[in-house]
C-alpha cells in the first residue's frame, strides 16, 4: 500500500472510493485488505470484461491524510479520441520526465508499459479474450527483457573477473 496519491498514470481509472473507518497502521484486518489478487472465476462461467479487467489490473490502494482510498481501472470503453489523447500524452510525459530516445531508460520503459497497460484495459472491455492475449504478449515480453538484463549483467560480472 502507498502512503499519499499515487503518481499519476496514463491507465485510466474511476474516482477513487473512501474505504470507511480510515485507516490505522497497527490494523492486522486492513493491512490484508486488498492484498489478495483478485482470480477470475472458474472455466465454466463465462467471466465479464470487468471481472477480466479487474484481475488484470488490480485496483489501486492507497492512505492520504489517515483515510484509506481505493480507486478501481475504468471500465469506460474508449474511443478515437481517447486513444488520440493516450498518444498525445504519452509524447508529453516522454518529454516532461526526459526519457532517453534510445538505448536503456527505466523512465521510458515504465511509460510504455502504462501506455501497454491502457491499450489492453481498452481493448479487453470490447473483447475479452483479445485483452487475455495482450496480457499473455506482454507478459512474455516482460519476461524476455528480463532474461536479457540477466544475461547482461552476469556477462559484465564475468568480464570483471576474467580482467
Amino acid at each position: 500500500m502507498i502512503e499519499g496519491r499515487p503518481r499519476e498514470s496514463l491507465v485510466q481509472y474511476e474516482n477513487p472510493i473512501e474505504i470507511s473507518g480510515g485507516y490505522d497502521a497497527n490494523d492486522p484486518f486492513k493491512k490484508s485488505f486488498g492484498a489478495k489478487k483478485q482470480q477470475l472465476p472458474p472455466m465454466d462461467t463465462k467471466p465479464s470484461s470487468e471481472d477480466i479487467l479487474n484481475a488484470i489490473l488490480p485496483p489501486r490502494e492507497w492512505v492520504e491524510m489517515g483515510k484509506h482510498y481505493i480507486q478501481y481501472v475504468s471500465h469506460q470503453p474508449a474511443s478515437r479520441v481517447d486513444v488520440a489523447r493516450l498518444r498525445e500524452m504519452l509524447d508529453q510525459k516522454l518529454m516532461e520526465r526526459q526519457a532517453r530516445e534510445s538505448g536503456i531508460c527505466p523512465v521510458r520503459e515504465e511509460l510504455f508499459s502504462q501506455c501497454f497497460d491502457e491499450i489492453i484495459r481498452q481493448v479487453t472491455l470490447s473483447e475479452p479474450e483479445r485483452g487475455l492475449l495482450l496480457l499473455r504478449v506482454r507478459d512474455e515480453i516482460k519476461m524476455t527483457i528480463a532474461a536479457y538484463q540477466t544475461l547482461y549483467q552476469s556477462s559484465v560480472t564475468f568480464a570483471m573477473r576474467k580482467q
